[in-house]
């Protein structure tokens, strides 16, 4: 309860978001995505673990990422992240001029 309820929203909203990646892994690879993800997420929590993620390559099932060798740059994060504050910028503009000129 620390941000105000705009902020809330658009927090949980991101969230639900970063959610969808997992999702779409273990959807493309024939696993269960709700299954995976919350299995996932359950362990996270339980192991109060931040390197838990899906392993696709051996059949579904959490692992840790370090000991099988996937790695993300903080770098590569920062520039996905800024693109996609960029991409949702232009698409709220491009709203606001088509509701401002009352397009129909």
């Amino acid at each position: 309860d620390t941000f105000s309820e705009i902020d809330q929203y658009v927090i949980r909203a991101f969230a639900n978001a970063l959610e969808d990646i997992p999702m779409a892994l273990a959807e493309n690879c024939g696993l269960s995505p709700m299954d995976e993800v919350a299995n996932l997420k359950s362990l996270q929590v339980k192991q109060q673990s931040n390197v838990l993620g899906l392993d696709v390559v051996n059949g579904g099932g959490a692992a840790d990422m370090k000991e099988i060798g996937v790695f993300e740059t903080l770098i590569g994060k920062k520039q996905q992240f800024r693109l996609a504050s960029q991409l949702v910028k232009m698409i709220l503009k491009i709203d606001d001029v088509i509701t401002g000129g009352s397009y129909q």
